[in-house]
């Protein structure tokens, strides 16, 4: 092979390096930046077929329904605390701050922030959904998987 070959390859070589450096850079600066849709039974049983858990101090993203009754204010302080249920199992999310217009009782809502044990998670956001037959993927998908009917207000809606 002649020097002319070899400083070919060798340029290759280093683009093909260079490339695969960027791109792992890139993903461990997004892995932090992730975060996970899980709903009250995922957190408290699994998900999927090896029915993983996410981590205590994992950032992710849950969504539900408000129990009613469940939500407690702190008359001193913007804390907040209520149940979200899935039909399945219910988790208690505490949040400290304005609460969006929307948020009541029997609404659902996702909630983004970290577990701090299986059954409790800290919310730094809470959306709340805008219409009362509107769901995300992520937690319509669960639920066709229970094939348990959801029910809303007067409308009961069918997840098959």
């Amino acid at each position: 092979m002649n020097s002319k070959y070899k400083k070919r390859l060798g340029l290759i070589f280093l683009m093909f390096t260079s490339i695969a450096g960027m791109i792992s850079l890139v993903l461990y600066a997004l892995k932090e930046n992730i975060d996970f849709f899980y709903t009250p039974t995922e957190l408290i049983y699994g998900k999927g077929h090896s029915l993983a858990k996410p981590k205590i101090g994992q950032r992710l993203r849950v969504g539900g329904t408000v129990l009613n009754g469940s939500v407690n204010r702190d008359s001193n302080s913007l804390q907040v605390s209520f149940r979200l249920h899935d039909m399945n199992s219910s988790i208690v999310v505490l949040y400290d701050g304005i609460l969006p217009d929307l948020f009541r009782e029997g609404q659902g809502i996702v909630a983004q922030g970290f577990l701090l044990d299986s059954s409790t998670f800290k919310a730094s956001q809470v959306l709340a959904k805008h219409d009362e037959e509107y769901m995300p993927f992520g937690e319509a998908e669960s639920m066709k998987k229970t094939h348990k009917p959801i029910q809303h207000s007067d409308k009961q809606v069918s997840m098959k």
